[in-house]
């Protein structure tokens, strides 16, 4: 009678209520020693177990919740059918939760079994006698989590049983809540070693090695021992031959002042098994001073120094509190890739070695003293860094399921690699991967107005069409684009305008200079000098979606100004009314605005600036992490600002939480000095980061990400690449703090630019050095060793190109030296 959902949420009120503490992954069994039913039913083989609180004081609910795989939600839908839509709420709630009060009469109690196998179990009061629920902890969570989770359980019952707060409560007073009965059933009739989440999921942290899958649970079964250290091998040039054993630590240089120094467990993910193993269970972590502006990492113990790194941005520093853990990656010398994670003892000693290691990499990047920056900036560079939940209005809202690829489709007989060329030859013979040209595709302009998009290859812009069927259709070629007195030049930046009429362009080495492209008749029909002492960093439409109207006008920014361009003005095209210019070199880099024309500048320091309008001082300051910020874009209602530096994205809540301006967003009131704009920095985990690094022998490279975009659509994913990966965030999914909330893809080479088609997040625009295709969502993965790997096995041509397109393109879709 505790089991359903939806007779809880009557009792109780709305099930989103405040989780307490949480348990993130084992798996839920209904045992039955004495039933002619059947000994053990597994009822979800990946779970998580939660204590919340529910709308009545002093009641408290014990809750189990299914964890789905990728699509597995939507299948199991599928198969209940017309069923389920009968009556969804009861259905889904029995299928996808248990929830329980949290009462005495339960007998909630926890066993440590051999193995390290943690169970809590509880008893079944709807069934039989001696009929239990038990939820075996996976084996990456930690003893002190289940200790915690006992405890509170025991304070929820006190409160219950005497409508008193628990703090009233003494030890001798929860002894109360303690059942010593029979030894806990095992879950199944041979006892099972230790079970751990495959790395799969990205759910799972701590120790496990190789072992058999279990087909049942889909979980591998992994001995617990501490590994041996590996030595190092002598790497290859082949990625997948690389080292897999642990490298040899550096030599640490003389410190000059200690930041840190702190007491760890140290683990090391292995390639191999996709999980992090123990490598020795107590090792020092200093955080030190070694020269100006230089600081050094290293992890050692009695026996051996383990590691040697410079602080630096490469390290990808994730801090989990959760798990009182710090995940960081080590590039070694032979241009191999590591991935490191320190276990602290407590959130205390965690919190000192965090203070130390943000000082220094807050120093190295910006040459300046951690102590001359203020309080609340340094709680805002601390916290992008934390694995954090952000707070967000629809976190309520059930969640957009990711879906994988299917394998198999009726085009598949088409998915060839293609080749167009610009010289409207259609001879269905013609396909040559051989570059005539010595360019590759570097830029991508996507039509909000009109299906086309237009690439940019040297001094050559390429036309596509958008198909009704999500295709790519060349359209036309560009074949010249040169000045008004013939010099071919590649455009270092390009924007469309007016309608998609016009294609603004910019030379790499006239920055102080502007020219028109009438598309129409391909070719530059303008050249506009915006000011002869002010150059144009880079330039943005005057609104999200400015380029679907005739809006003359448009902004530019140089180092240190923002202003408004005018075509139309006679002489020099910047409007001197509505210019910006700071007498501090603020090294500005990136331009974006909202619908409404509200703008947001950052800079090569890693800071932005939100306006409501130009000519005036900033709104909102938003300080730098320290990275140069590549790229910009924000939400159309102006909520979200998106910001791209190197090795991760910045994704910032603009609206005011509290005060006078609750509602607001930053662009249009300032926030209070007590307040400030709360951060997220979205990374890839720094596992997958080692794993991208072993495939392809390169770093993190981000290219400036974008939402999805359209009138009246709401944002829901981010786009970027790095090397030949391109990676999608769901935004629902970052906001309510699931594990890596990003799916990828991996081509045979690396992704020059992407963006989203406009209007929809279903559909991806993707420029590689010799092609250009549009992908469908659909064709994304999981990160897993699969995924990252690439499945090239099958494919192959002169260049790489996959044998079978991702897309699923007609003959023209995807381009290979079509220039």
């Amino acid at each position: 009678m505790f089991a359903l959902k939806g007779i809880s949420r009557l009792i109780f009120g709305s099930n989103n209520q405040e989780s307490m503490i949480e348990l993130p992954q084992g798996q839920l069994y209904l045992v039955r020693p004495f039933s002619p039913k059947g000994y053990s039913e597994l009822l979800f083989k990946d779970a998580s177990a939660r204590i919340r609180r529910t709308a009545q004081e002093f009641q408290y609910q014990l809750v189990v919740q299914r964890v789905y795989e990728e699509g597995e939600a939507e299948l199991l839908a599928e198969e209940e059918g017309d069923d389920l839509e009968a009556d969804a709420d009861i259905l889904a709630a029995e299928r996808d939760e248990k929830t329980f009060l949290l009462d005495e009469a339960l007998h909630f109690r926890v066993e440590n079994r051999e193995g390290s196998e943690r169970v809590l179990c509880w008893r079944d009061l709807s069934g039989d006698a001696g009929d239990v629920f038990e939820f075996v902890c996976d084996g990456g969570i930690l003893p002190a989590q289940v200790k915690q989770f006992e405890l509170i359980a025991k304070q929820c019952q006190y409160e219950r049983k005497y409508r008193k707060p628990h703090a009233t409560a003494s030890k001798e007073d929860l002894l109360q809540f303690e059942f010593d009965e029979q030894p806990i059933p095992p879950a199944s009739p041979i006892h099972s070693p230790v079970l751990t989440r495959s790395i799969e999921s990205s759910e799972m942290f701590f120790p496990k090695a190789q072992g058999k899958k279990d087909a049942v649970s889909d979980l591998e079964v992994t001995p617990r021992k501490k590994s041996p250290p590996t030595p190092t091998k002598t790497p290859t040039t082949k990625g997948k031959e690389r080292n897999m054993g642990t490298p040899s630590a550096v030599a640490h240089p003389e410190a000059r002042e200690m930041l840190a120094a702190e007491v760890a467990e140290l683990h090391f993910f292995e390639f191999q098994s996709g999980a992090f193993v123990l490598k020795d269970e107590s090792v020092t972590a200093t955080v030190t001073e070694i020269d100006n502006w230089k600081y050094w990492l290293q992890v050692g113990s009695a026996d051996r120094d383990w590691i040697g790194v410079p602080v630096t941005e490469d390290l990808n520093p994730v801090f989990n509190f959760e798990f009182l853990s710090f995940i960081f990656n080590q590039f070694h010398e032979d241009g191999s890739a590591y991935s490191w994670l320190l276990r602290f003892k407590d959130q205390a000693t965690l919190e000192r070695f965090q203070e130390g290691l943000m000082q220094a990499l807050w120093e190295q990047l910006n040459q300046i003293k951690w102590s001359k920056i203020k309080d609340k900036e340094r709680d805002y560079v601390t916290d992008a860094f934390n694995d954090l939940t952000m707070e967000d209005a629809d976190q309520g809202e059930e969640e957009e399921h990711y879906e994988d690829a299917e394998e198999g489709s009726e085009d598949e007989d088409d998915d060839r690699p293609r080749s167009e060329h610009y010289d409207s030859d259609e001879d269905e013979d013609d396909v040559d991967y051989k570059p005539k040209d010595g360019e590759t595709n570097k830029q991508i302009a996507v039509g909000y107005k009109h299906d086309r998009s237009f690439v940019v290859r040297g001094s050559k812009i390429g036309v596509f069409k958008h198909t009704p069927n999500n295709n790519l259709e060349f359209s036309t070629n560009i074949s010249k684009v040169e000045t008004a007195d013939g010099k071919l030049f590649s455009p270092k930046k390009v924007m469309l305008h007016n309608e998609d009429r016009n294609l603004i362009l910019q030379k790499d080495d006239d920055p102080n200079k502007l020219y028109r492209m009438d598309l129409e008749y391909g070719k530059v029909v303008d050249e506009w000098n915006v000011h002869e002492d002010i150059p144009v960093v880079t330039f943005a439409p005057e609104n999200k979606f400015a380029q679907m109207t005739h809006e003359p006008t448009f902004l530019g920014i140089s180092k240190n100004a923002l202003y408004r361009i005018d075509p139309r003005l006679s002489g020099t095209k910047l409007v001197d009314a509505q210019l910006k210019q700071y007498a501090s070199k603020n090294d500005f880099s990136a331009i974006s605005t909202t619908e409404k024309g509200h703008i947001a500048v950052a800079s090569n320091k890693g800071d932005i600036r939100l306006f409501d309008r130009l000519g005036i001082n900033a709104k909102t300051h938003i300080p730098a992490l320290g990275e140069p910020i590549i790229g910009l874009d924000v939400s159309a209602d102006g909520r979200w600002v998106l910001g791209t530096c190197r090795t991760y994205l910045l994704l910032i809540d603009a609206q005011q939480k509290s005060g006078k301006n609750e509602g607001k967003l930053g662009f249009e009131k300032s926030f209070a000095a007590d307040q400030k704009p709360q951060p997220r920095r979205l990374a890839l985990s720094p596992e997958h980061v080692a794993q991208f690094h072993h495939e392809t022998g390169k770093a993190v490279s981000f290219t400036p990400a974008k939402f999805n975009t359209g009138e009246g659509v709401e944002e829901s994913s981010i786009i970027t690449a790095t090397g030949p990966y391109i990676i999608e965030w769901n935004l629902k999914k970052v906001l309510t703090g699931k594990k890596t909330p990003y799916l990828i893809k991996r081509y045979s080479d690396d992704v020059k630019a992407d963006d989203f088609k406009f209007g929809t997040d279903k559909n991806v625009i993707v420029a590689l050095p010799h092609e250009v295709n549009m992908v469908s969502h659909t064709r994304l993965k999981r990160p897993t060793r699969e995924s990252i790997a690439g499945d090239f096995g099958r494919r192959g041509s002169r260049f790489g190109t996959p044998a079978k397109s991702p897309s699923k393109l007609s003959r023209s879709a995807i381009v290979e030296e079509a220039f």
